[in-house]
């Protein structure tokens, strides 16, 4: 894996399904599935698709490089976690480095903590808290190369209650009853999309490495697998398009490709209006989307029409 920071912008479009569960409860209307009340699309917040990514990493952590100074993989937005707890050990050691300057000491408490945790350099995040170095400085405020929209389904949705009962009850004053009753909220089958984008400008602030973003694919391919529950047994990734951006310019030109791979290419709306997702003639004669057969989506790029400088990368299984 490359420890390299990361160079190339890229922006990508994830597809994903639900059958039978739900996605993102909301526990402001009783844990329903997220919904957009003016069009029924249902939706999943960036934070949720973030938490996976989490959890898969914590999961399954690479291997850290031997040499002291490389990225580590340790999550810091976790259960149970306490962000100043953790800030303790890097504002330690800023201080070591540097005795009287507060300013370089916040500087090199928030380095401390994007090298060692993966979800800060990857996501950013808000350190200005406690009563030490990292209070109200502006170190405080990560800012992470790579950030999610929230997730949309392509179709209105019409979640359904199901009831459930228990034959055990919880308290001993109930013990008489025969069972308790219960509820869940479903989503039977939607496909949703999210958009993603990875800045390399902000990337080095953060040390966000190339293999940074090879593991966050990994997780985002792999994330429903391992976060299985009665209420999201049937997760599963559809597509991960990666449009990334490499340069116009002949190779010569490194300085050139260079500046406009850091740039980009082409404006991201464009490259995602390039993937096209519709319903079936069966699906759209049904009224409404049963599964992912029910679903058309073609890749409307090509080596002839994709946008110069523009490399895709299809990296679910096709």
């Amino acid at each position: 894996m490359s420890q390299n920071v990361l160079a190339n912008r890229h922006d990508f479009l994830l597809l994903f399904e639900v059958t039978n569960g739900n996605p993102n409860g909301d526990p402001d209307a009783g844990n329903m599935p997220r919904i957009d009340p003016n069009s029924n699309h249902g939706l999943v917040s960036d934070v949720c698709l973030k938490r996976k990514v989490r959890n898969f990493v914590e999961t399954f952590p690479p291997k850290r490089h031997e040499n002291d100074d490389s990225n580590g993989f340790n999550i810091l937005i976790k259960q149970g976690a306490v962000i100043e707890t953790e800030q303790k050990e890097a504002i330690r050691s800023a201080k070591d480095q540097h005795k009287d300057d507060k300013d370089k000491q916040a500087e090199a408490a928030m380095k401390w903590l994007c090298r060692e945790f993966f979800d800060v350099r990857t996501f950013g995040g808000v350190l200005s808290t406690g009563d030490d170095v990292m209070k109200g400085s502006a170190w405080g405020q990560v800012r992470g190369p790579v950030q999610f929209t929230f997730g949309q389904s392509y179709h209105p949705i019409t979640p359904l209650e199901i009831t459930i009962t228990r034959c055990a009850v919880t308290k001993e004053a109930d013990k008489a009853k025969e069972r308790t009753m219960g509820s869940k909220h479903i989503v039977p089958y939607a496909l949703y999309s999210a958009k993603g984008y990875v800045s390399p400008a902000f990337a080095e602030r953060t040390g966000f490495t190339q293999a940074d973003l090879d593991l966050l694919f990994e997780a985002l391919l792999q994330m429903f697998e391992h976060d299985r529950s009665a209420a999201r047994g049937e997760m599963v990734v559809r597509g991960l398009y990666d449009f990334e951006h490499i340069g116009t310019q002949h190779e010569n030109n490194a300085e050139q490709n260079k500046r406009e791979a850091r740039l980009g290419c082409a404006h991201a709306h464009k490259l995602f209006e390039g993937i096209k997702v519709d319903l079936s003639d069966d699906a759209k004669a049904k009224g409404f989307p049963e599964s992912f057969v029910d679903y058309q989506v073609v890749c409307e790029w090509t080596n002839e029409n994709m946008p110069k400088g523009i490399r895709l990368h299809k990296r679910h299984e096709v």
